[in-house]
C-alpha cells in the first residue's frame, strides 16, 4: 500500500494505492462515512453535537447542512454507535421495570393514513395505561445492574412471552431481581432468577428486609434512568416508532460511557468504527415477540 494523494475536493482525506491489486481507497472506504460527500471534519462536528443531544434541526444550522441531509447522517452514526456497542451481561443485583414512550409515526404520511386516522397537528398523545407498539405507545424494557450498566429495549408489548428472551439474553442466572409488583414479572423464579418486589400500589416504593436500617428492595435506580431518557428525548420533539430504538440504543451507550461533552467523543468516534457486534434488528421490537 501507498499513499496516491488526496481525494478530489476533499483535502482532509488522503488516498491510497494497493500495490498488489492495483486498487484506490480511500480514508472514508468501508465505514460510515463512506460514499458521503462531506467532509470528515463535518461528520465529527455532527458526532459531537449528537453526543450533546443537539436535534436534527439544530445541527443542521449549526453546521449549515439541508435538516434532508443532517437527517441521513445522524441516522447513520446512531445506527453505527447502536449495532458497534458493547453490552455486559447483568448480574448480581438487576433492577427491571418498562416505561411507554408515546410514538407514532412522525414525517410518514403513508403510515399514518394506513392507521386510518388524521394527522395531528398538535402533540401526539397517548391513551392512559399501559400501551403496545400498535396503539402508538411502545414499552421500553430497562434492566440495570446497581452501580453498573444499562441495558434497553423497545417492545412491541410487555407480555411474558415477548420480555423472557431479552431478559434470559441479558441477565445471568441466579441474579436476584428487583420489579414493581406488575405480574408480568411473576415467572422470574421460574427462568431461573431470585425474585423480590415493591408494591406501588400500596405505596410501597422502598423497603427494608433485612433490618439494617437500609431500604434495598426498590426500582428507584431505574426509575432514575427513565427520568433521564425522558430529558434525552424531549429536545428531539417526537421520534418515530422506526427511529425510537435506535434514540434509545443511543442513550444506553451515553450512559454507560459515563462521559460527556469532549470527553465523550473519543468514545463515539472509536465506536462508530468498530466492527459490528450486531443487528439494528436486536434493538427493534421484534414480530416474534408478538404484536
Amino acid at each position: 500500500m501507498v499513499k496516491n494523494g488526496h481525494v478530489k475536493d476533499h483535502p482532509d482525506v488522503c488516498q491510497y494505492k494497493c500495490t498488489d491489486c492495483k486498487k484506490r481507497f480511500n480514508d472514508k472506504t468501508d465505514t460510515v462515512f463512506s460514499g458521503s460527500h462531506q467532509l470528515l471534519k463535518v461528520w465529527l462536528l455532527l458526532l459531537y453535537f449528537m453526543g450533546l443531544n443537539l436535534s436534527n434541526k439544530q445541527i443542521a444550522q449549526e453546521l449549515n447542512l439541508l435538516l434532508k441531509t443532517c437527517q441521513e447522517m445522524s441516522k447513520r452514526l446512531r445506527t453505527q454507535v447502536c449495532c458497534n456497542q458493547e453490552e455486559p451481561i447483568l448480574d448480581e443485583e438487576v433492577e427491571i421495570d418498562e416505561v411507554y414512550v408515546v410514538a407514532g409515526h412522525k414525517g410518514q404520511a403513508e403510515k399514518v393514513q394506513a392507521a386510518e386516522r388524521q394527522p395531528r397537528r398538535r402533540r401526539l398523545k397517548g391513551a392512559r395505561g399501559r400501551g403496545t407498539l400498535a396503539n402508538e405507545k411502545p414499552p421500553i424494557l430497562g434492566m440495570i445492574k446497581r452501580g453498573g450498566e444499562l441495558i434497553m429495549r423497545v417492545l412491541p408489548n410487555v407480555q411474558q412471552k415477548t420480555i423472557k428472551p431479552v431478559i434470559t439474553q441479558y441477565i445471568a442466572p441466579n441474579t436476584l431481581i428487583y420489579t414493581d409488583e406488575y405480574n408480568i414479572y411473576d415467572r422470574l423464579e421460574q427462568w431461573g432468577y431470585e425474585h423480590k418486589m415493591v408494591c406501588h400500589s400500596k405505596g410501597e416504593y422502598a423497603r427494608d428486609e433485612d433490618g439494617d436500617g437500609f431500604c434495598e428492595v426498590h426500582v428507584n435506580t431505574q426509575e432514575g434512568a427513565w427520568s433521564l431518557l425522558r430529558s434525552w428525548l424531549r429536545p428531539h420533539r417526537g421520534v418515530s416508532q422506526e427511529h425510537l430504538p435506535k434514540y434509545v440504543g443511543f442513550f444506553q451507550f451515553v450512559h454507560n460511557v459515563r462521559k460527556r461533552g469532549k470527553q465523550l467523543l473519543p468514545e463515539l468516534f472509536e465506536t462508530v468504527l468498530a466492527p459490528k457486534k450486531r443487528n439494528l434488528d436486536d434493538f427493534q421490537p421484534s414480530p416474534l415477540f408478538g404484536v
